[in-house]
């Protein structure tokens, strides 16, 4: 399928690492020009510069979007290359190991300010121009915690649920601007960190030695599903790449869960 993406810019924030650097590059090989941001110059740059190496065409902008003057340094890094047509709100924290217990308000006001607030600054900043070019598409990349919550991490789960539910209202905001407002709610993301995580849990839990062995286990334990594994990046990255298209126009005010067929145990 042809995603009609050249001609359009992309700004993936948080996508120096991880499933964001997944996406830029996805999204960069669909013929979009897109923007590479990350808090680490150097991480941030070395994605960048794999793009181009692959014919692609990438920019970076630096700036920690968990606070005013961050995002700010985004938007001026961002303007130097030209207007945004696609914003993916990629950028968010999380802590498997805290709970009701080990979570102070503090700690509550730290997640909603990086896992919200910083979704509310880039949309501030991008998306009124989006609005006067009568064209664009926002993504929000969420949780299936958002909707299936547990008793642990019930700060991240929290943060989803309104990451949704701001991409509902803007939609909601920008209805027949030619602007689009999604979100996509993951199951599990298996990056490299999340996988030695888990390696190491299910030793411990006695899930198996092998990644091979501990996957099918830890996904029965603590996040069943259909299929019966983990999303894979890429995975996650096509679904994103689809909804920031022109192609996907029909689609607004959604949460698309892409989670395996996740129930809760």
């Amino acid at each position: 399928m042809d995603l009609q993406l050249s001609g359009k810019r992309a700004l993936v924030t948080g996508s120096s690492s991880g499933l964001g650097e997944t996406i830029v590059k996805l999204l960069a090989a669909e013929g979009a020009a897109v923007v590479v941001h990350g808090r680490d110059e150097a991480r941030t740059a070395a994605v960048a510069k794999s793009i181009r190496e692959d014919g692609g065409d990438a920019t970076v902008a630096i700036g920690d979007l968990g606070t005013d003057a961050g995002a700010d340094a985004v938007e001026a890094a961002v303007a130097d290359g030209g207007p945004v047509d696609i914003l993916v709100n990629n950028v968010g924290i999380f802590n498997m190991m805290m709970g009701w217990a080990n979570s102070s308000p503090e700690d509550w006001a730290e997640i909603y300010n990086v896992n919200v607030i910083s979704s509310v600054r880039t949309i501030q900043r991008f998306v009124p121009g989006m609005r006067e070019r009568g064209w664009g598409r926002v993504i929000q990349i969420s949780s299936v915690t958002g909707e299936l919550p547990a008793g642990s991490q019930p700060h991240y789960a929290a943060t989803n649920a309104a990451r949704n539910n701001l991409a509902t209202s803007l939609s909601r905001e920008l209805k027949h601007s030619g602007v689009t407002s999604n979100s996509v709610a993951a199951g599990g993301i298996l990056t490299p960190a999340v996988q030695d995580f888990l390696v190491n849990l299910g030793r411990q839990n006695s899930w198996g030695e092998t990644w091979q062995e501990i996957e099918p286990n830890l996904v029965n334990a603590i996040g069943p599903n259909d299929v019966g594994r983990i999303g894979r990046r890429r995975e996650y990255a096509d679904l994103v790449a689809f909804l920031a298209s022109p192609v996907a126009g029909y689609i607004n005010g959604a949460t698309l869960r892409a989670d395996g067929g996740r129930y809760d145990a």
